[in-house]
């Protein structure tokens, strides 16, 4: 994984109101639950009494209860209540769960997998998606593939002619993408077919954004000739615009084998055309994200499964002159890789002893620890010394400041719990 960067892990609209949602991203176990205030807090899924998951616990006030033993933890992960120790008992400094920096923007969740900053980066899309005009559905879901090879998918089309041909749901990009009025749309699947050939292709890169515009055609056959705009952005954004498709993917790293898919289609014209009652649109595209993720997708993933090595890097893959995109995608990836590890070897004082001064007892090991090449500094954490929060763009909570507002003790005594109550938590179930 890259370090350093923000990662969308879900969508809004996957946060339980009143109970944890567990998830498992970029190798750890993660829990988020809303305070009373309904600020998102994001924490170590792993109790460190006995390694229950928070996830299947309780929310209790501005606390989250152990599904094991009842430990309740805080909003800024100090454990403030210990039910077999009684009221009075004192609880080991020890007993304290990581609180990881997180945004909500764009209707998505957002991780800061990094080290602790006074002042993090924005999460600035690329200006095609920033300042999109149309509406938008948006689905996840998770593939056993490694990231880099499912990004690598997603930066080039000339597969499609060959991955795609056969199953009978493509028939809707026969007709609409490749069919020609002129004979009905009849002949789409023989000109998807012959439209193999990748020609004009131009790579820039800007920042972080890599780019990539390119019209793949059949050889010989210059009126059918189909342009796309390619666009990535790190750590894991693609980005694909053909014709009336057009389609945003975030493959966000679940460990080192599995990999979550977040898919926003957007609104194109003709739809709105063809259906101009506005609340019977979003289904519609709805259906078309299920039939990407049960189809296309899935084809797709049924190759890259058996791709070797499972990791793509540098080296291990032969490309030629149309891969240009993908090679600057590696090179991106190594770069970003490498200027996180100089910044952590810089000599200033390093985070671990930071925070074991602020918090004795307090385990310096990130989520990326002891992970070799892979590995980064731990993400920002939340201390209770820092400031208060701003809103994000989206009317989501930025807690770039290192402080969860809105925490309480999380032993019973505040005020707004007893008159709001214990909130009822039920058991939770991880988003998909």
């Amino acid at each position: 994984m890259i370090p350093n960067q923000w990662y969308p892990i879900l969508r809004t609209e996957d946060i339980k109101e009143d109970a944890p949602t567990g998830v498992r991203r970029l190798g750890e176990e993660l829990v988020l639950w809303r305070d009373l205030e309904g600020k998102l807090v994001c924490q170590s899924a792993r109790c460190p009494h006995k390694g229950a998951n928070l996830a299947d616990g309780r929310l209790v006030g501005n606390s989250i209860a152990c599904p094991y033993h009842g430990f309740r933890f805080n909003t800024e992960g100090a454990c403030r209540h210990v039910p077999a120790l009684g009221a009075d008992g004192r609880i080991p400094a020890s007993l304290k769960i990581d609180t990881y920096e997180v945004r909500e923007q764009h209707d998505l969740v957002w991780l800061w997998w990094g080290d602790k900053r006074e002042v993090l980066p924005d999460i600035a899309l690329a200006r095609e998606l920033a300042e999109h005009p149309r509406p938008y559905e948006t689905i996840t879901f998770s593939r056993p593939v490694h990231y880099t090879r499912y990004i690598e998918s997603l930066l080039e089309f000339y597969h499609v002619t060959f991955v795609h041909r056969d199953h009978w749901a493509n028939i809707i990009d026969y007709t609409f993408m490749y069919g020609s009025w002129r004979k009905l749309w009849l002949d789409g699947r023989e000109r998807y077919i012959a439209a193999n050939k990748i020609v004009n292709h131009r790579v820039d890169v800007e920042g972080t954004i890599i780019r990539n515009t390119f019209d793949q055609c059949e050889e010989g056959n210059p009126s059918n000739i189909w342009h796309f705009d390619l666009i990535y952005q790190a750590p894991c954004m693609t980005h694909v615009r053909q014709g009336l498709l057009e389609v945003t993917t975030w493959l966000v790293p679940i460990d080192e084998h599995n990999t979550q898919a977040i898919m926003r289609l957007y609104e194109y014209p003709l739809l709105k055309m063809m259906v101009p009652v506005k609340r019977l649109r979003p289904p519609i595209l709805r259906l078309s994200l299920m039939m990407e993720q049960y189809v296309q997708d899935r084809q797709d993933n049924d190759i890259m499964a058996r791709q070797e090595p499972k990791v793509s890097e540098r080296g291990v893959n032969k490309f030629i002159a149309v891969d240009e995109m993908n090679a600057k995608f590696l090179q991106m990836r190594d770069r970003l890789k490498a200027e996180a590890r100089a910044a952590a070897e810089a000599p200033v004082t390093s985070v671990a002893s930071v925070a074991s001064e602020e918090q004795p007892g307090a385990a310096a090991a990130g989520p990326a620890a002891g992970r070799g090449q892979e590995a980064a500094p731990a993400p920002a954490r939340v201390h209770g010394d820092a400031g208060g929060s701003t809103k994000g763009s989206s009317g989501g909570t930025t807690n770039g400041n290192g402080k969860v507002p809105g925490s309480s003790n999380g032993n019973g005594s505040d005020d707004r719990r007893a008159s709001k109550g214990a909130r009822a938590g039920g058991l939770s179930k991880s988003a998909p």
